[in-house]
């Protein structure tokens, strides 16, 4: 089988990881900085050129799309969509699961249980929502990543100030959230690594000190966990509500039972340094699985 992975580069760990297990199986791999790729928008040849050549004769497509080149990289994935090759996460998807107000939407259409939020563009309204949501409250921005664009506020003075301060340096119109804040799951969160219809990896992530965030990029810390059945289904559940077959979802434990924070269309792959699981094996398994299928009623049907 021939793969195509479009990452930022080879260096990155999580796309050498899927090189090495998609080689050891025999396949031809060839990662794509998909930011250097450029589009042919014709309608009877939808063709994607990579350092001046035409990419094509692939059997799968892996995105590893990075936050802030998700408009272009989704455009890119599009394009292979267009030509009818298989890909292991949709350019909708993507797309989804980038904007926290779409995805929170779309999870509680799902019956996906999630912290209580809020959304608003004015200020004005600050004590009719604090009288809603309680505080302290989460407020962070519906593009945020690795912890960035979210802060705690503990006073209604607080909330306002950081609302304000949002509203003012958010020239891109990005929307703003206020969630509720679960005190008993503070500092730290699950991650589930869902891979088809699995979990294939769960991690618990502490923050190290008073920080309410727990990512590993703030400098939390991981550890191993197993997830009860009840944790494995939501996190499964909210995958497949956002489309997405390869997936991180993040879970907090709290007084009412789990619940989802974000569904991660790009997840890293720490955590098979924490667990000793061997995810990229998991997502290769997925990839032959699915594209040989694919590629198999398309020759039928040809």
């Amino acid at each position: 089988m021939k793969i195509a992975i479009l990452s930022n580069g080879n260096a990155n760990y999580s796309t050498k990881r899927l090189v090495e297990e998609a080689e050891a199986r025999g396949h031809k791999v060839k990662v794509i900085k998909y930011k250097n790729c450029y589009l042919s928008l014709d309608e009877k040849h939808p063709n994607v050129y990579y350092k001046g050549k035409k990419v094509e004769g692939y059997d799968a497509i892996i995105p590893r799309i990075s936050n802030g080149m998700t408009r272009y990289g989704c455009a890119i994935v599009r394009q292979f969509e267009m030509q009818g090759i298989w890909t292991a996460s949709s350019s909708i998807a993507i797309t989804r699961a980038r904007d926290k107000l779409r995805a929170a939407q779309i999870l509680t259409k799902a019956g996906v249980d999630t912290p209580k939020t809020l959304v608003s563009r004015n200020s004005a309204d600050i004590d009719d929502l604090i009288e809603q949501i309680g505080l302290p409250v989460i407020i962070k921005l519906a593009t945020g990543t690795h912890g960035n664009g979210v802060v705690l506020a503990d006073t209604k003075k607080a909330a306002k100030s950081a609302l304000q301060a949002f509203y003012l340096y958010n020239e891109d119109g990005t929307n703003i959230l206020l969630q509720e804040y679960i005190e008993e799951s503070a500092g730290s969160d699950i991650r589930a690594f869902v891979v088809g219809s699995r979990v294939v990896a769960s991690m618990k992530r502490q923050s190290l000190d008073d920080d309410f965030r727990s990512n590993l990029h703030k400098g939390g810390e991981g550890i191993s966990i197993k997830l009860t059945d009840e944790e494995k289904k939501l996190a499964i559940k909210a995958a497949k509500a956002m489309g997405l077959h390869i997936a991180g979802v993040d879970l907090m434990r709290s007084k009412r039972g789990p619940l989802v924070l974000e569904v991660n269309a790009s997840p890293g792959f720490g955590i098979e340094k924490i667990t000793g699981r061997n995810v990229a094996e998991k997502m290769i398994d997925y990839v032959e699985q699915n594209a040989a299928r694919k590629n198999s009623k398309d020759r039928v049907g040809a």
